[in-house]
């Protein structure tokens, strides 16, 4: 266990440091780097000044070195100044990393307790009705865009029957909060809902034809008992992988929906400082997009331990 644990998080880390070695040559394939730094009203400075500004921000040393010091700056946990606010870029995130989260954990919890559970019930009643309509919901849910969602919703809910909020996040007590988060988090949540119920219906029927479960039934232990206790566990190897990314992609995908909600997230702010030729703002944004995606995978690695024991010496 202990050796498994520390390849995963040796290989974690190496894909952070991979993260950031990405991110910040993506900045120098452009033009000029000084480009981004400097305002468009700055624009047309003398030799000297050019020079001078370079050896600031140390645009004049080579590309490796260049990196070396941000890099140092980032282990340090300075990601730099917003070139536009002039902010400190780790205060910006923070501000709207609150958001993004939330409406993530609520989205992953909506697409949980209704994926998993119609994808056991349509595993189960394979052939009937309800595997028909599982798996055309699965279908639709894959197939529709996020962003024509989320306008047809809105068009719905907030436009013609005015029954919900159509953007922001709301204030007030926690039921009025409560009403910003149902369209966001059902738009979010609708593909992973699909991705859930489709996973799992074929892990739980490649589970229900194995011989220890015809076993069980031949010896009168109970279908729900069979179902819920013996089957499912054995079953949640591809929907725990899932869960990792899925996750991640709440928190760090949700650019279309925080753009069509105007949810003051990450996603929205990675939108807005690429617009604005924020570069310290959305590197520091996509760092923590990687973060967020490599922490998650690592916590499902260790859940592969937990739940099915063989991993551990594979």
């Amino acid at each position: 266990m202990r050796t498994f644990l520390i390849r995963r998080a040796l290989l974690a880390v190496f894909t952070l440091w991979a993260v950031t070695f990405v991110v910040f040559g993506l900045s120098r394939l452009g033009p000029d780097p000084l480009l981004v730094f400097v305002q468009a009203e700055n624009y047309g400075l003398n030799k000297e000044t050019v020079a001078k500004l370079k050896a600031k921000w140390g645009l004049d040393k080579p590309f490796l070195v260049q990196y070396g010091m941000w890099l140092g700056h980032v282990v340090r946990g300075d990601l730099g100044k917003s070139v536009g606010a002039e902010r400190p870029v780790t205060r910006i995130i923070g501000e709207k990393m609150a958001a993004t989260f939330q409406l993530g954990v609520v989205a992953w919890i909506f697409s949980t307790i209704v994926g998993i559970p119609l994808g056991v019930l349509s595993a189960v009643k394979r052939g009937s009705v309800w595997d028909y309509c599982g798996r055309l919901i699965a279908l639709i849910g894959q197939a529709t865009p996020a962003f024509w969602l989320g306008i047809v919703l809105i068009l719905i809910f907030a436009v013609q029957l005015d029954l919900l909020p159509a953007a922001s996040k709301g204030g007030g007590s926690f039921w009025n909060q409560a009403r910003y988060f149902v369209l966001p988090a059902a738009v979010l949540a609708f593909d992973p809902w699909a991705m859930y119920l489709r996973l799992t219906r074929s892990s739980m029927l490649e589970v229900l034809d194995s011989e220890y479960v015809k076993l069980g039934r031949a010896k009168g232990v109970k279908e729900w008992k069979i179902v819920w206790k013996h089957a499912l566990r054995n079953a949640l190897i591809q929907p725990i992988t899932t869960s990792a990314l899925v996750i991640g992609s709440f928190i760090t995908g949700a650019v279309f929906v925080e753009t069509i909600f105007a949810w003051p997230g990450l996603g929205r702010l990675a939108v807005e400082s690429s617009l604005n030729n924020d570069f310290p703002v959305l590197a520091g944004v996509a760092l923590m997009f990687g973060v967020i995606f490599v922490g998650l995978n690592l916590v499902a690695d260790i859940a592969y331990a937990v739940i099915d024991p063989r991993i551990r010496y594979t």
